[in-house]
């Protein structure tokens, strides 16, 4: 069973769902996939949520260790991204090395503003905690009392690990972002960062005819007259 968490976000529910049908489609094993929604996890996630978050999910990621019980694997996922191919590709790219795998982007955004008018934010290791492959085992340093009261940064950047040695590397095909890569065809996972087709404003952003396709699929039903 591959275990999928996926960032949850009252404004962008119908990108929840595309994802969620894009990583069954493809995918040739068996997944559970687990919404990260702040109404499902208040007994472990209190954290106030701050003007500086532009999801739901900006922190709540890093309670998913928490929730898998601090055993075995699990992939966290940002909801604004589109899967393209089988799941289990990744999957046979774990490592017990690591405590976590991420696609190691380096790069600063190319723009100010992204969705909904929200600040583009700049960090070192900016979107390397969007598709996080976790070895849950080796994360216990993310307790609630961690979570919910570390900085930003800290989470963000990884900070609670002992070093930076823990953290793998995958290849950036498997968060190729949208607006700030060139297009291209052969790539696993796409990430919408800046914004989705769901948004009136990217409506004819890289990749939006693919999520419109499957957004058509996942919504089709055939009734019987």
């Amino acid at each position: 069973m591959i275990n999928v968490f996926i960032g949850y976000d009252n404004k962008e529910k119908v990108a929840f769902n595309v994802l969620s049908y894009s990583i069954i489609k493809n995918s040739t094993r068996p997944v559970a996939i687990t919404p990260v929604n702040l109404q499902n996890i208040k007994d472990n996630f209190t954290r106030e949520r701050s003007n500086i978050e532009s999801t739901e999910f900006s922190f709540s990621r890093f309670i998913v260790p928490h929730l898998m019980n601090y055993k075995g694997w699990a992939l966290f996922m940002d909801c604004d991204q589109l899967m393209l191919t089988d799941i289990a590709e990744l999957w046979r790219l774990r490592d017990e090395r690591y405590a976590v795998q991420v696609c190691k982007h380096d790069y600063v955004p190319r723009k100010e503003q992204k969705f909904l008018g929200q600040v583009q934010t700049k960090y070192e290791k900016k979107n390397w905690s969007s598709f996080m492959l976790m070895n849950c085992d080796k994360c216990t340093a993310l307790t609630p009392d961690y979570v919910n009261n570390a900085t930003g940064l800290q989470l963000h950047q990884f900070k609670w690990l002992a070093d930076e040695s823990l953290i793998g590397d995958l290849p950036l095909e498997w968060n190729w972002l949208v607006g700030e890569y060139e297009k291209k065809d052969d790539v696993n996972n796409v990430h919408f960062t800046e914004g989705g087709p769901w948004f009136v404003d990217y409506l004819h952003c890289d990749y939006a005819d693919e999520w419109q396709k499957l957004k058509q699929e996942t919504t089709q039903t055939n009734l019987i007259k």
